[in-house]
């Protein structure tokens, strides 16, 4: 297979401030200056920078006062660049409230500890705004998005932390439950709508539901429910009341909501095969999918080569669809599948290895969706190595306590891999923001412009 070079990255210039020359101590009489010899040396200057307002106050010929006014980017006694460093501090760098709070006090700023609180979790409806624009253009612009979760404490619960995304963006949610309700939950956003239309229905078959409560939700068809008290109160007047049906019914209901008003309409899902994740277009991770071969107890030194001799097998496999990735065609997918089948249908004297690749097997569909869909990545890397940041996270702070904090660690965390992912400093974009400049475009505008740039990039099928 051969391998496609990459592009060396280029360093932008170093921005120069101070230009300083520096010549011989003694220089003799007829000397000629040639050239200069430049050496750049790069340094910050950390200092404090207050600045007093005077706001001039008058009286009009009719007794009225009126004063100048604080520009719109001033709030409160903190200016942006201190409060956007705290932001950045916090988030981004992982330091902990306690931390930033000495090293400001060193630098002489006069701040407490609550008024640090505040900077990072008072009045930051901008950027929770944003967070949610960020998921629903993403979902209705890519063609794929990978999830995992991940665990998370709040307010002494034990809860989890999702993580949806791909290259343009990034979205943290936490949650108390690990279930599909909860995971359509948070496809759909702040607005998750229950609709029944044709996706719903063709769940509800799939699923197997009775064909009583079948034909009780398909009189529905076209239906559509604002918010859980509308569904809830609907499936209160059909009688539907058992656990199963009730959830089978919800899922449906919310799969049926994201594709009439939220995602891709062929958006597939990549995830490490957790049962919450397993709805739309569901692919499954390759490198999570081997686990079920390296976790068989190898008790001898035949059994040992039997597994590696399908190892090898399947990463060959592996690689075969990497290069189908870049150069899509007919004849490579039908080899692909035929190997498929070939690999996972062999019979061995070993039955738990059989047992494996017969499980294997009977995710075909799955691993192998690539072939339908190109572009989409073979494992759930993206979501695996975005989540670091909430497992850091959590070994430093343990948990948030109140839901503000709660929010903001999620909203921060999707805008900060965002701005990564859309080549942004993330502190020049929360000073933006907070100045209300808006130099820097909306971020979805930015995603918008990087998915037309992949989609020129991708090789059509």
């Amino acid at each position: 297979m051969a391998v496609k070079k990459t592009a060396k990255s280029v360093k932008p210039p170093i921005e120069i401030h101070n230009v300083v020359e520096i010549h011989p101590p003694e220089i003799p009489e007829n000397s000629k200056l040639l050239f200069y010899k430049d050496c750049t040396v790069q340094d910050i200057k950390i200092q404090l920078n207050n600045t007093k307002y005077r706001r001039g106050v008058w009286k009009t010929s009719d007794g009225k006062l009126i004063w100048g006014k604080l520009s719109a980017g001033i709030n409160g006694h903190y200016g942006n660049e201190l409060k956007s460093y705290v932001i950045a501090m916090y988030h981004s760098m992982h330091v902990p409230q306690n931390k930033i709070h000495t090293f400001l006090r060193e630098i002489g700023v006069q701040i407490s500890a609550g008024e640090i609180d505040r900077i990072l979790s008072v009045d930051k409806d901008i950027f929770h705004k944003e967070k949610e624009e960020i998921l629903e253009t993403g979902l209705k612009i890519s063609p794929y998005v990978v999830t995992d979760d991940t665990g998370h404490r709040h307010k002494g619960i034990n809860g989890y932390c999702t993580h949806i995304g791909n290259d343009l963006f990034a979205y943290f949610q936490s949650s108390t439950r690990k279930n599909r309700i909860n995971f359509l939950k948070i496809l759909g956003g702040v607005g998750a709508s229950y609709c029944i239309n044709g996706f719903s229905i063709n769940y509800y078959k799939k699923q197997r539901i009775s064909e009583f409560t079948l034909k009780l939700l398909k009189r529905a068809n076209g239906r559509e429910f604002k918010n859980d008290s509308d569904w809830q109160g609907f499936l209160k007047r059909l009688g539907i009341k058992d656990k199963y049906p009730v959830r089978i019914a919800t899922e449906g209901a919310l799969i049926g909501g994201l594709y009439k008003n939220r995602i891709h309409p062929a958006l597939a899902i990549v995830s490490d095969d957790a049962g919450q994740f397993d709805v739309l277009l569901h692919a499954l991770c390759w490198i999570h999918t081997e686990r079920i071969l390296t976790s068989l107890n190898t008790v001898s030194d035949g059994y040992e080569t039997m597994v590696k001799e399908i190892l090898n097998d399947f990463w060959n496999l592996f690689k075969d669809l990497q290069a189908f990735k870049n150069q899509p065609s007919i004849e490579k997918r039908n080899e692909i599948e035929n190997m498929f089948d070939v690999i996972f249908s062999r019979q061995t004297s070993w039955l738990s290895l059989d047992r494996a690749c017969k499980s294997i097997a009977a995710k075909k569909r799955e691993l192998l969706l690539v072939l339908d869909i190109p572009i989409i990545p073979l494992s759930n890397n993206t979501s695996e190595r975005d989540l670091r940041d909430a497992a850091t996270k959590r070994k430093i702070s343990a948990g948030t306590r109140s839901d503000a904090g709660r929010d903001c660690r999620d909203t921060f965390m999707s805008l900060k891999k965002t701005c990564l992912k859309l080549g942004i400093s993330f502190m020049s974009y929360v000073r933006d923001r907070l100045e209300d400049n808006n130099k820097i475009p909306r971020l979805t505008e930015l995603m918008r412009l990087k998915a037309k740039t992949i989609s020129a990039n991708t090789p059509v099928f």
